[in-house]
């Protein structure tokens, strides 16, 4: 995977700017059968990655329009001066800590074989569909499953990649249906994550320890260097790391990457559960919307558990938005784009 990786940058890093335009968008499925490259134009924009191994498909790494890396390289492509925490942050994913008491959101390669009958893992069993042009469509089923293989959940999810100018947006429908009694008991980690590049980590001087829910600890190192730039914004006006556990329609992380102002937003859907959701933003990188964190970010004050029964299914959508330019992108500009988002109809996966 990673010869493969250095490859397709190296042929595309360097690609010259787009003209404002919607860019065709193209699908191209590696030889390893688990790896989808998606080109907007003539770049690299992502690539999904499915392998069972890695305990959740993902986007990764994650490009601006003109090749630069937006997620963070490590744990597989380590960049100089990554921080190497949270080996789970892996690009962009979907998934939640406390499934059925399974934790999905921290599994990865780090825990011990003797600890993994306590998390669970969301396995890709077939494509759906994948279409290029304007809007390039990718679909795919997945099962979530506890260490036994045994499914909770099927997932069904479609991506809608588009491009045009310096921008890129990114839309995901999510539709998981209960194979079995499920719940989600409100807590801290999930739902929608994304782990950013160092330039796009708030600068902090000091570490900082995190817990999760089985009181495992993480030590998150303080930055070192001058090359932290990032911020955070939310559409209720919150900035930087207040805006951890507060509520918005859209979150704006954003900062410096060279010479260029970068932009990365999460939008939230009013059809989605708990809306407008709350903000698991760290400083240190990680940007995530989570519906189902309420009980830990109102200290108690109210809890969001999520029941389904068999057979019963609740869908998620999410819009990310990727910018690069001479400025960030404004609060108007994200209104709009929210309320874009509020009236777009999506059909049924697949279709």
């Amino acid at each position: 995977m990673k010869q493969a990786f250095l490859w397709v940058t190296g042929c595309f890093i360097g690609s010259v700017s787009f003209a404002q335009k919607k860019e065709t968008v193209k699908l191209v499925t590696e030889k390893d059968q688990s790896t989808i490259n998606v080109f907007i134009g003539s770049n690299l924009f992502t690539r999904f990655i499915f392998p069972d191994s890695l305990a959740k498909p993902v986007l990764y790494p994650i490009f601006s329009a003109n090749g630069a890396m937006l997620t963070r390289g490590y744990p597989y492509f380590p960049m100089a001066g990554d921080p190497t925490d949270h080996p789970h942050h892996v690009g962009l994913w979907f998934n939640f800590e406390n499934v059925n008491g399974l934790d999905f959101w921290n599994n990865s390669f780090a825990i011990p074989a003797s600890r993994k009958s306590m998390y669970g893992s969301i396995k890709t069993d077939r494509i759906i569909k994948k279409e290029d042009g304007a809007k390039g469509i990718l679909a795919y089923h997945a099962n979530w499953v506890n260490s036994k293989n045994d499914v909770l959940l099927e997932e069904t999810t479609q991506y809608e990649f588009s491009g045009a100018g310096n921008q890129r947006i990114v839309d995901r429908i999510t539709v998981l249906k209960a194979v079995q009694d499920v719940l989600f008991t409100d807590a801290k980690d999930g739902l929608l994550g994304l782990r950013v590049a160092h330039e796009l980590q708030i600068s902090s001087k000091k570490d900082q320890l995190f817990n999760d829910d089985k009181g495992n600890v993480t030590v998150v190192k303080g930055n070192t260097d001058a090359v932290a730039t990032g911020n955070y914004l939310t559409s209720a006006g919150k900035e930087g790391d207040s805006a951890w556990s507060t509520r918005g329609v859209w979150c704006k992380m954003y900062g410096k990457m060279k010479n260029d102002s970068i932009s990365i937003a999460i939008i939230d859907h009013p059809g989605n559960v708990n809306y407008p959701t709350f903000w698991h933003a760290r400083g240190y990188g990680l940007f995530a919307a989570n519906p189902l964190g309420e009980k830990v970010f109102t200290n108690g004050n109210a809890a969001k558990n999520l029941h389904l029964k068999p057979g019963e299914s609740v869908r998620f959508v999410y819009r990310i938005v990727f910018d690069q330019g001479t400025t960030t992108l404004s609060p108007a500009q994200l209104n709009q784009l929210a309320d874009d988002f509020s009236k777009t109809k999506f059909k049924e996966i697949g279709k």
